[in-house]
């Protein structure tokens, strides 16, 4: 595919940026998002400004290319139709199964792409399909609203609950909730209408209801949940024999989840017997599963510790993207900025999968630093749009996935892993001096490099003396 002498200039100099534009008309094309919100709006309407427009604003702000909404406004004002006031009243209405539906597409988009890649990871349980479930609580935001203003509490815009597939390292769905003192596990009804059969949910104990992990079972499907302290089990049988794995020693013993003095279904309880407390100094920790006898009890216990992946996930969208954009008061619009950075994530995810494909798992794992991924897209993202402007890139919207994975993976050859490489490991920290009562409230820095200086000769003196 050629297009022109430009486009390979910066293939050579930046193949990151050009897999990630590309990646990106792919799997968010205008047209295929407007499409997307008609089907379900339920009460959001399109006269002048498109649904497409406020994603492409949004992502703007996620990215790091603006610091805020009306900057991204000023970037594309020609190419919007409407005032600023209009692009905000637009981002306050957005509905939560409009946000959740295109993040679903996004990574329906990212998974064909990455399947044909051959960049996933290893499988955590070989045989099943497992996805990983976590909530996020986004951060408070400013104090713009009316209703705000004057309060000394923080006023917090949502709840979104957050599926992963750690093969692929996409976060396949998004389940978005307004009302942030709203319970993780209130959402379940929600997360039940994910679950396939044959999947295997890994969570904590939030989700530790026996709603969820009935409802789990009925869809055929299977569970590493955390035991809740309120969950009521009736077991029978003793522990078995403890395995020594990598945290700790691990039995189990089969027993029975009991509501209301009714047994309702029949698990695994799998004690984990830690060699490290946890943060809240827990010594040991429970997990059911309805997994068959042929899963090892140190293979879920495996499975659940597996869980933190998601974490690196929420970080990655806190540190290389802006999941959390605190001057957006309204809840339907911090929730929205949240799903397009997941968005944006799942893209990125589709870059490590090429690097994974190109220069094998290990080492991307060790080595590649999402950050300076995402960094470098940052960067050079404006001069090349400047350079190839948006319709030179349409002829990768319609191409097949198969296509366009030859290319990403063409591509990831050329890509310098030195330019991405993660920092080195940080050694332990030191013990913090003593502090000084200094005299004066200012100190002269250079009087202080003097004498730090004069100190530290006179000790070198004094150790070569016999």
């Amino acid at each position: 595919m050629i297009l022109g002498p430009v486009f390979e200039r910066f293939l050579d100099e930046s193949p990151l940026s050009v897999m990630m534009r590309a990646t990106l008309e792919h799997a968010f094309s205008a047209s295929a998002l407007d499409d997307l919100f008609e089907r379900h709006a339920e009460r959001g309407y399109t006269r002048e400004l498109l649904f497409s427009t406020v994603a492409e604003l949004m992502g703007l702000v996620v990215a790091g290319k603006a610091p805020h909404v009306q900057s991204a406004f000023q970037q594309v004002r020609p190419r919007v139709p409407v005032s600023l006031k209009s692009v905000y009243e637009k981002l306050a209405h957005i509905e939560a199964p409009v946000a959740a539906a295109m993040v679903r597409h996004v990574a329906d988009r990212c998974q064909a792409l990455l399947r044909h890649l051959g960049g996933a990871r290893k499988p955590l349980l070989p045989g099943y399909r497992v996805r990983i479930l976590d909530g996020n609580h986004l951060a408070a935001t400013q104090k713009r609203l009316k209703p705000t203003r004057g309060r000394s509490a923080a006023p917090l815009p949502g709840l979104a609950l957050a599926v992963l597939d750690p093969a692929l390292m996409l976060i396949t769905d998004v389940v978005l909730e307004e009302d942030a003192h709203a319970q993780e596990r209130s959402l379940a009804g929600q997360i039940l209408a994910l679950v396939s059969p044959g999947d295997v949910w890994v969570a904590d104990r939030n989700f530790c209801t026996a709603d969820s992990l009935g409802g789990i079972h009925g869809r055929e499907a299977f569970f590493v949940i955390r035991r809740h302290g309120n969950t009521t089990l009736e077991a029978h049988g003793p522990f078995s024999q403890e395995v020594e794995t990598q945290t700790g020693w691990v039995s189990e013993r089969p027993a029975w989840l009991c509501r209301g003095g009714e047994r309702l279904l029949g698990v695994r309880l799998v004690r984990v017997r830690l060699k490290q407390p946890t943060e809240d100094g827990d010594t040991q920790v429970e997990i059911l599963t309805n997994l068959p006898a042929g899963v090892s009890a140190a293979e879920v216990a495996g499975l659940y510790l597996a869980r933190w992946t998601i974490e690196g996930a929420f970080l990655e969208l806190t540190t290389s993207l802006r999941c959390e954009v605190n001057t957006l008061g309204y809840p339907k619009a911090a929730l929205f900025a949240f799903s397009v950075a997941v968005a944006a994530y799942d893209l990125l995810a589709v870059q490590q999968g090429a690097l994974r494909a190109v220069h094998g798992e290990q080492k991307v794992q060790q080595e590649v630093s999402g950050f300076y991924v995402a960094l470098e897209w940052m960067l050079v993202y404006a001069g090349m749009m400047i350079a190839l402007p948006a319709e030179r890139w349409q002829p990768f919207g319609p191409m097949p996935p198969q296509q366009l994975a030859e290319l990403l993976r063409r591509w990831a050859a050329k890509v310098n892993l030195l330019k991405i490489k993660k920092a080195p490991p940080r050694p332990p920290k030191k013990p913090r001096p003593k502090p000084v009562k200094d005299r004066s409230t200012h100190l002269a820095t250079a009087r202080l490099l003097d004498e730090a200086k004069r100190l530290q000769q006179s000790k070198a003196r004094g150790r070569k003396k016999p």
